[in-house]
């Protein structure tokens, strides 16, 4: 089964991964066979279709292969350029196009702090030694005939932690800033901005197990899990993970559940309060505004939590977390989510190793995983974790009189601005719940399609474990 993907960029990702799967599943993993992976994608007799040529399209697959066997060990960033495939973009900055009209108005170069705009034969022309970016000429155009192009990473990068190497024109990420989203990754249409993988690492951590005897393997799937697929139902996919060596899957949302009520009882305690479930809005908070740092939450995210509970029963387990997010990827690798996570990897990767698997996820039966209430799951969208705050309050004895005040933030533009009222002493809300994605994790740059199908979805997911209450959950789940 192939997925359905958003672009052909998650395509080709997809095909390194599966056949870099297939190699690990088959003990292959020889220099000479991953070599061989750009031949086998682009046979000799195939035509070029993105670059000029396959020699080049080769290139650009050997070093997607390096990133799918962990990438650059030197470089500790989770999110790499490939550099041979950062050279098609658009560098020109402000420009001035064909639409221009040259009226008398001059709105454009009246509007130029910097005196870069000069009429020239009645068409604006900009220096590009005086002009700074700013955009006002651009907002001041009555015909919209000036531009401002930006690269799409650099756009979709609300850190400003990509820039452009002046010797080269190619795209570089500024450790420092970057809190590893993943925004620039799904939004290059080049495909040259991605993530490593370790998806041959949980191959290992299954194989090293001797069929789950000598330690037993986790699974644990972001509640995300049920708007990937427009034709199969989580419970399938659950299935096919088992069938994968794993040995049990567990979903988030459980830890979900459990961080929605500590966190509660953490806000009655200290009257305010941010959210730490999503890895790249706290990376954020600390690189941006330390005075709000300390309002983050002490609990730890969904993924952990549910992990602590697991190896709480079993103290040798080893957990592989699979969700949408890339930033989960820098959590396992640099926070205190290490000492419980082995590692984590993508919905992207976990269809390319069912594949390699040759597993057929529509002729499973499924298994069902019903440990949840429907509040835990319904943090994987924006409003969902404020949402199940509210009612892990209202569950609580006592708590009757306590007012949450939630300010629910869609992507880091919104987490921007709420945490800038925070840190001015402005912000009214007692509760910043902070996601970095659009629309929340169901919106995460490693999922397999981004569409309202999969959001309509999702609602359906959630509400199967509407009857279940927090506590419930908790307490069905800790038996």
């Amino acid at each position: 089964m192939t997925p359905k993907f958003d672009t052909d960029v998650q395509e080709l990702k997809y095909k390194v991964l599966k056949e870099v799967a297939t190699l690990a599943l088959e003990d292959a993993m020889t220099p000479e066979n991953t070599l061989g992976i750009a031949e086998k994608i682009i046979p000799d007799e195939a035509k070029p279709t993105m670059r000029c040529c396959i020699y080049k399209e080769r290139a650009i697959i050997n070093q997607r292969v390096k990133l799918a066997l962990g990438g650059n060990p030197r470089n500790p960033n989770v999110v790499e350029v490939l550099p041979i495939a950062c050279d098609e973009c658009p560098v020109d900055g402000i420009t001035v196009t064909q639409a221009c009209r040259g009226c008398i108005a001059h709105h454009c170069m009246n509007a130029c702090p910097k005196n870069a705009i000069t009429i020239v034969n009645r068409h604006a022309t900009i220096d590009k030694s005086k002009c700074i970016e700013c955009g006002r000429c651009a907002a001041a155009c009555s015909y919209g005939a000036i531009l401002k192009l930006e690269r799409p990473c650099i756009k979709a990068c609300k850190m400003k932690a990509i820039s452009i190497n002046p010797d080269n024109q190619k795209a570089m990420i500024k450790l420092e800033k970057c809190v590893s989203c993943g925004a620039c990754v799904y939004q290059c249409p080049f495909g040259a901005i991605s993530d490593k993988s370790f998806l041959t690492k949980a191959i290992q951590i299954i194989k090293g197990s001797m069929d789950n005897k000598l330690y037993h393997t986790y699974a644990v799937v972001a509640p995300s899990i049920g708007a990937q697929y427009a034709d199969v139902k989580a419970d399938k996919v659950y299935e096919a993970l088992l069938k994968l060596g794993f040995f049990r899957v567990e979903e988030a949302a459980w830890g979900a559940d459990a961080v929605a009520y500590h966190e509660a009882k953490e806000l009655v305690e200290e009257g305010f309060l941010t959210s730490s479930c999503c890895p790249a809005f706290v990376s954020f908070v600390q690189k941006n505004y330390p005075t709000v740092a300390p309002h983050v939450s002490q609990n730890p995210s969904p993924m952990a939590m549910m992990a602590y509970q697991i190896r709480k029963k079993d103290p040798t387990a080893e957990i592989v977390f699979i969700g949408p997010c890339i930033a989960k990827k820098y959590e396992t690798i640099y926070t205190r989510s290490k000492n419980v996570v082995s590692c984590a990897i993508t919905f992207e990767e976990m269809q390319a190793w069912i594949d390699a698997a040759e597993i057929d996820l529509r002729a499973l039966k499924g298994v069902e995983l019903t440990n949840s209430s429907a509040f835990g799951r319904g943090f994987a969208r924006c409003g969902g974790l404020a949402d199940a705050v509210a009612e892990a309050i209202k569950e609580m004895e006592g708590m009757e009189d306590f007012q949450l005040s939630a300010v629910s933030c869609n992507g880091l533009a919104e987490c921007n601005a709420a945490l800038l009222k925070k840190s001015k002493g402005v912000l009214k809300e007692n509760f910043i719940e902070g996601m970095a994605c659009d629309g929340g994790c169901i919106g995460g740059p490693a999922c397999l399609s981004h569409s309202a199908r999969n959001r309509a979805q999702f609602a359906k997911y959630e509400k199967q474990e509407s009857e279940r209450t927090i506590v419930g959950a908790l307490g069905e789940f800790e038996q």
